[in-house]
């Protein structure tokens, strides 16, 4: 909210959550009845479409964040290089209020306004009058109001919501307290209003002036310049009708100059127009993409989860993932997304961060877990991922950390596939193993003698155990396969602390994946169960057993621009897959984790503490 609200700020549906749109109902069901008593034919059309063109409203604004964010994530042509986090995105997490209040007003002026009833599709001088009133009055209001918010007194109790966000989203533009937006919406009205008043009105004039509202405040907030230099230079005139992202920007970073809505004009006309705005334009368009130190290399999981990564919906992928019902029903859009990114054929860039001087992003495989088990896409997953680790390789990365399944032993043999085939790399491969061991040994409760190592046995798992061995901690194998496996891989002078046993008594279980629901259920009541698997297990057990995260740790302050989860773990907890690349970075050590290769874990361990990550029970 605001530094000081004032009266109605609050929106009047707050309470209602997720079940807001509820309030459109009324107006939804005389709709229904015009066509049920009138037919297609009598109703009005111009009614009749008020609802699905605020969905597309909303479309479009969707579409502008994910673009906004995949060009973000990227640093090309960035103008305010500064990181987002948790809090700018529950601020703005309501952005769809301004489309349900609009689309009240239309409702209201489609059954009241005279002239706003039996719309034609279009009329011309109707089209003309709305950019005129728009070029005149509108933007010239709007720009002393813009002033007036300024002012301390409005500016503490309302306009000072919207500038908290110094670093904008396309969505910040419509992020204001009630009162501020209503006074926006009748203010837009105006052209609107008068057209229907003359009896100029038509529906595509006003989904067309909408269309232009919502592009242009998408556009001015989105963070990266878009509009090309020759533009100005081809027509100069133009400067005073059309702002950039860089000339908005401007007022969200200096706060008392570039107060016009859409046209420079007024700023120009009244000495308020920022001295560096043409400047800034120019860098901003010559913002190459900035160079990177590490990249961890992920992919989608489920068919749900290309909305909870950053460029997806802002609110999801904030949150830990989770599949909501909800989501299920979008099915035939998440087919189709699948297809699409299938069909892309390379990695994208999801997230950028910054930890001290490390430049850091995320790149995604455009592939499914259930794409890894399919044998036929292994050779295309390998060449994706080969690409991908050249290509960061190219650019100057100084480790590639291979996330999820893109470092599973059946596919790339841990990453030492790709030692093999590009044995010139300059960069350093790492798969994580020893953080990922040490966080799972370094969450056994203090104390504990005895511990239970159930699941598909992977290189965390042998590593997990040997640690444990090593700390004489007796670990028993229910497997008898498992227990032979692991056995020869045990310290000499620790391996008597391998236990096969059919009765696991420990109340600490260590569980990987291959885990099922009658293994967890022979766990004894109080049990804590322990992840050492990149996917969480099935949470079986609801008697006072426990379930830690899988391995993961806490980020620091320093670690900037996270702002959306890593899957499942929490807000600021990152997979120690991922986090290991970025230490391995830090610390500058010139060796490969990957293959059969486990770096040493107390080394590693320290190492990440040292640069303030912490367990995630710490928090």
């Amino acid at each position: 909210m605001a530094t000081n609200p004032g009266l109605f700020s609050e929106w009047p549906w707050k309470k209602l959550g997720s079940f807001k749109y509820v309030v459109l109902a009324p107006w939804v069901a005389h709709g229904i009845q015009q066509v049920a008593t009138k037919g297609w034919r009598e109703a009005d059309l111009g009614y009749l479409v008020i609802l699905p063109s605020m969905m597309l409203r909303v479309l479009h604004n969707q579409a502008w964040i994910t673009v906004s964010r995949l060009q973000n994530a990227r640093g090309k042509r960035q103008i305010v290089d500064r990181g987002i986090e948790f809090e700018q995105i529950d601020r703005e997490r309501n952005w769809d209020d301004q489309i349900i209040l609009s689309a009240i007003l239309f409702f209201l002026g489609a059954l009241h306004l005279p002239g706003g009833q039996n719309l034609p599709l279009w009329r011309t001088d109707g089209a003309v009058l709305v950019a005129l009133l728009h070029a005149g009055p509108v933007e010239l209001i709007y720009y002393w109001f813009h002033r007036a918010l300024h002012h301390h007194f409005l500016y503490t109790r309302y306009h000072s919501h919207h500038h908290a966000s110094i670093v904008t989203e396309p969505i910040t533009s419509v992020i204001h307290p009630f009162a501020e937006l209503v006074a926006y919406e009748l203010l837009f009205a105006i052209p609107m209003i008068a057209c229907a008043l003359t009896g100029t009105a038509s529906i595509m004039t006003f989904e067309l002036y909408m269309l232009y509202i919502d592009f242009m405040n998408n556009m001015g907030h989105c963070n990266f310049e878009l509009v090309p230099a020759w533009l100005f230079k081809w027509f100069p005139p133009l400067k005073y009708f059309m702002y950039t992202p860089s000339f908005h920007s401007l007022h969200h970073t200096q706060f008392r100059t570039n107060y016009s809505l859409f046209m420079p004009l007024y700023d120009y006309i009244y000495n308020t127009m920022d001295k560096s705005s043409d400047k800034l334009h120019e860098k901003s368009l010559d913002n190459k993409q900035e160079a990177i130190d590490v990249v961890h290399l992920t992919h989608l999981t489920s068919l749900q989860s290309i909305y909870h990564m950053r460029p997806g919906f802002a609110e999801f992928a904030s949150k830990p993932y989770a599949s909501k019902w909800y989501m299920r029903i979008m099915w035939p859009l998440s087919w189709l997304s699948m297809v699409l990114t299938w069909v892309y054929g390379s990695w994208f860039t999801v997230e950028r961060n910054v930890m001290e001087k490390l430049r850091i992003q995320s790149w995604a495989i455009p592939r499914y877990n259930f794409h890894y088990g399919l044998n036929w896409e292994k050779e295309t997953i390998n060449n994706l991922i080969g690409k991908a680790i050249c290509e960061a390789d190219k650019k100057g990365a100084k480790v590639v950390s291979l996330g999820l399944l893109n470092q599973a032993q059946s596919l790339n043999g841990s990453g030492e596939l790709y030692l093999q085939k590009y044995p010139k790399l300059g960069l350093k491969l790492v798969d994580g193993t020893s953080l990922a061991a040490a966080v799972v040994v370094n969450s056994i409760p203090q104390g504990t003698d005895q511990v239970v190592l159930s699941g598909n046995i992977s290189k965390v798992a042998c590593a997990v155990a040997a640690a444990l061995c090593k700390k004489n901690i007796k670990v028993t194998i229910t497997n008898k396969q498992d227990y032979h496996f692991l056995q020869p891989k045990m310290p000499e002078d620790a391996a008597d602390n391998l236990i096969l046993s059919k009765t696991g008594i420990a109340k600490v279980w260590i569980i990987g994946e291959g885990v099922d629901a009658a293994e967890q259920l022979r766990a004894p009541k109080g049990t804590r169960f322990i992840p050492y698997s990149q996917f969480p297990p099935r949470m079986v057990r609801k008697d006072c057993c426990t379930y830690s995260t899988t391995p993961a740790m806490s980020v620091p302050k320093t670690l900037q621009n996270v702002h959306s989860c890593e899957n499942w773990l929490p807000r600021r907890v990152m997979s120690a897959w991922r986090i290991a690349g970025m230490v391995h970075a830090l610390e500058g050590w010139d060796e490969h984790e990957c293959g059969d290769k486990v770096l040493d874990m107390d080394k590693v361990w320290s190492a990440a503490l040292l640069h303030g990550f912490r367990p995630v029970t710490e928090d």
